[in-house]
Order: C-alpha cells, then sequence, then structure tokens
C-alpha cells in the first residue's frame, strides 16, 4: 500500500553560525520557512544575485570526505548533517541562506541543528510527498564495501564500519527510521578522525576547520578528547552521514538500507542507482 508524508517546514527562522570542516571559514547560515512545493534549496547570499542550490542528487559535485551541492553559479559543502536533522524531523521545505561555501560542523554533530530548530518547531504544510517502497533488493559495491537495501515493512537503517585502530575496531548499530530513534540515538553522534591521517589531510586543503572541539581524534591506541557520546559513537555517525546522503532523493524509501565500509561516493552512488531503480517502477 502507497504511503505518504505530509509535507513540512520550519515554523520560524532559525540561525548558526560556526567554522567549515574543511574550509576552516566562519559562517551562517540561516534556515527560513517555505511554501509548501518550493523544496529544499541553499542560497548563497554572499554570491552576486544570491544563486540557489537545489538540494538533489542531480546537484552532487563533489563526495571527497563530505558532500558538496554545486549548480554553474555556486556550490555548498558539507551538508550531509544538517540534511539528515531535516529529514528526521519530515522538513520538506525550507530556504536555507549561507553567507560561505560550507556548512558550519558545529560540535560535529547533528545536535545543535536540532536544538536550533526545536527551539522554533515545525509545521504541516499543503501537500503530501509519496514514499517510495523498495520491492526487490538493491547493491552497489566498491572492493569490500557495500550499500545494500532490501524490501521492509518499515525503513530502518543499519551500519558496519571496521578500523584497524584499537578504539574504533569493528562497530555495528542499526535504527529504525522513527523520530524519537533517530534522535536519541543517532543525531547526537559526532565526526571523527584518526590523528595519523591528519598532517596529510591538511598539507591536501582538508579539515582546516577541525579540532578537538567538534571531532573526536583517536590514534592507534586512544581517543585523545574523550569521553564518547556513545561507545559506538563512530559507526553512529556514519548513520547520520548515510541519511543525509539517501535524503537527496528527497525522501527516504521504504527499506531496509545496510552500509558497510562506505563513504560519501559510494552513498551518493546508491542513492543515484536506487532512484533509477524507483523511476523504473513507476513508468511500468
Amino acid at each position: 500500500m502507497a504511503i505518504a508524508i505530509p509535507r513540512r517546514t520550519l515554523a520560524g527562522p532559525v540561525d548558526c553560525t560556526g567554522v567549515g570542516l574543511h574550509s576552516g571559514v566562519e559562517v551562517t547560515v540561516r534556515l527560513e520557512p517555505a511554501v509548501s512545493g518550493s523544496d529544499r534549496r541553499f542560497v548563497r547570499t554572499d554570491l552576486p544575485g544570491s544563486p540557489e542550490i537545489p538540494v538533489h542528487l542531480d546537484h552532487v559535485h563533489e563526495t571527497l570526505l563530505s558532500t558538496e551541492l554545486a549548480t554553474e553559479q555556486a556550490s555548498v559543502r558539507t551538508v550531509e548533517h544538517l540534511l539528515a536533522v531535516l529529514a528526521g524531523l519530515g522538513v520538506t521545505d525550507v530556504r536555507i541562506a549561507i553567507d560561505g561555501p560550507e556548512l558550519p560542523l558545529l560540535d560535529g554533530s547533528g545536535a545543535e541543528w536540532l536544538a536550533a530548530i526545536a527551539a522554533v518547531g515545525t509545521v504541516e504544510i499543503a501537500g503530501f510527498l509519496p514514499v517510495p517502497m523498495l520491492t526487490e533488493p538493491l547493491t552497489v559495491t566498491e572492493g569490500d564495501a557495500f550499500v545494500t537495501a532490501v524490501p521492509a515493512e518499515e525503513t530502518r537503517l543499519s551500519y558496519g564500519i571496521d578500523f584497524d585502530l584499537a578504539p574504533i575496531g569493528n562497530q555495528w548499530f542499526s535504527v529504525r527510521w522513527r523520530p524519537d530513534d533517530w534522535e536519541r540515538e543517532v543525531v547526537p553522534a559526532r565526526t571523527f578522525g584518526l590523528a595519523p591521517q591528519i598532517e596529510a589531510l591538511r598539507q591536501q586543503g582538508l579539515i582546516r576547520g577541525g579540532s578537538l572541539e567538534n571531532a573526536l581524534v583517536c590514534d592507534r591506541d586512544r581517543w585523545l578528547n574523550p569521553p564518547l557520546r556513545f561507545s559506538n559513537e563512530p559507526v553512529r555517525h556514519k548513520l547520520l552521514d548515510l541519511a543525509g546522503d539517501l535524503s537527496l532523493l528527497g525522501v527516504l524509501p521504504q527499506a531496509h538500507i545496510l552500509a558497510y565500509k562506505a563513504s560519501h561516493r559510494l552513498h551518493v552512488r546508491f542513492a543515484r542507482e536506487l532512484q533509477a531503480r524507483l523511476t523504473s517502477l513507476a513508468s511500468c
């Protein structure tokens, strides 16, 4: 049976300021209520003409250690944490004004975004969005990494990671795509980094805004900035990334989606394959 969710926007504006993970640039973001059918759009207010960037798979430009959306006029990077929070809240229509090239990392999780939005609340607006239903399995692979989905009675996200570092090791976590579960079990999980890789990444112009204040960091033997919010906080954060990337579909499908050792690149590749599969089924 086909199901749909009501369109939803914010009940008022929300402002957040912080430093971008990769750019190291301080930016301010304003989330503003939007009319039904306007969808989610970034607006680069620092550029001439304030160009818009639709939140859609067609506009994915780069997936190196974050997800970047772009048009010919503008781009915006590290969108996945905010998009995961908006998707979990069922927000389908919102104007996201930003005065720089990258969303702020804040505390490295989705918790500050969630708290800021909760302070103003959300409201239903006219219209509904259908929830696509997967009817047969779909898998994409890259080496031993994969993202797979199977039909299910409700949407569930599962993830596995495996690092040759004692503080992380092999971790798995699974969560139902329900607001209470999502907000409690996944949204507070922070991004993480590996101390042996930090200098090389910075020489590539990456993680310039990363610090022990906004990311968990470990070496081969210990966490450099404990305590963790969860014993398996890294894999829970990967679920946050996965949901943000999958939200580029518009609405997460009804399916059990499981990823293992995946990247933003593989998340997006899976989302594109899934979109093509769902489009094909809809046309039959």
